[in-house]
């Protein structure tokens, strides 16, 4: 199976959808390889970044999943780093 590094940055503005977020993160805490929190209190949002090392569909599969929360937007950064895992 091929994995692909990749780095997700999260902006939260409703924060009823952080257990969602933390949920689906923890499902797929197999391949996420680092996370970074900041919550920005002036603008009132959290921006969240994900390191993350999975096949192309799992990636895609997550971003999408994410991105349907309420109040929540994500962008996905790939790299060309690949491997045969």
């Amino acid at each position: 199976m091929q994995t692909r590094v990749a780095v997700m940055g999260i902006v939260v503005e409703n924060l009823d959808s952080v257990e969602h977020l933390n949920t689906l993160l923890h499902e797929y805490g197999d391949y996420i390889v680092g996370r970074m929190g900041i919550p920005y209190r002036k603008r009132s949002i959290n921006i969240v970044s994900i390191a993350i090392d999975a096949p192309q569909d799992v990636i895609s599969t997550l971003s999408g999943k994410i991105g349907k929360l309420p109040g929540i937007s994500v962008k996905t950064a790939y790299s060309n780093v690949f491997s045969d895992e």
